[in-house]
């Protein structure tokens, strides 16, 4: 997720301190990572150098003077273009899930074992979800939905990998010379 345009896209809505930001930020978006006070002060620092954001005078309040946020043009048309894109779809051809069934088997130990421990866990993890979604109000239930369907997906993964563990153990087991071949050429839209 993207910090500063999130951010800024919550200044849209209104001219507002830090603090309120930080409060609305982890309401919405931040559920299991709150925001520190340290990153939203040092993002508004750079918005405001970038142009992005302009501080208001100093406000006196119950506890420090506090300043208050008002989003600028160009800070509005960043968010504007940045709410016009689609997110890039990741494939997730390098996972840690992957790495940690791709090692297993170089290293002689259980790749079966593995999967059956992270399946207990996505099940333990759905269960939780499952669980804040009855009670839920619709902002955290979609994120739970959301969280659901990623491990429903993990799940499949998983399941499909314990049925082609013995030709994928014969395709990374040990040997003393790396395979050169990629079978997942990079894509043109990523850097790395």
């Amino acid at each position: 997720m993207s910090v500063p345009l999130t951010l800024l896209g919550l200044l849209e809505r209104e001219p507002t301190h830090g603090y309120d930001l930080k409060r609305d930020y982890d309401a919405y978006f931040g559920r299991d990572k709150p925001l520190p006070f340290g990153q939203v002060y040092a993002t508004l620092s750079r918005l405001t150098r970038d142009g992005k954001a302009v501080a208001g005078e100093a406000e006196p309040g119950a506890g420090p003077d506090r300043k208050r946020y008002v989003i600028t043009e160009l800070g509005a048309a960043d968010v504007d273009a940045w709410l016009s894109e689609p997110v890039m779809p990741e494939p997730h051809l390098q996972t840690v899930l992957f790495a940690k069934v791709v090692l297993s088997l170089m290293l002689g130990r259980s790749a079966e074992h593995y999967l059956d421990i992270q399946r207990s866990a996505h099940l333990q993890r759905m269960r939780e979800l499952t669980e804040i979604r009855r009670t839920a109000t619709t902002v955290d239930a979609l994120l739970a939905d959301h969280g659901l369907f990623h491990l429903e997906a993990d799940l499949r993964w998983i399941d499909l990998t314990s049925a082609r563990l013995n030709a994928l153990a014969e395709m990374v087991g040990k040997t003393d010379e790396p395979r050169r071949d990629n079978p997942f050429p990079q894509s043109p839209h990523r850097g790395t």
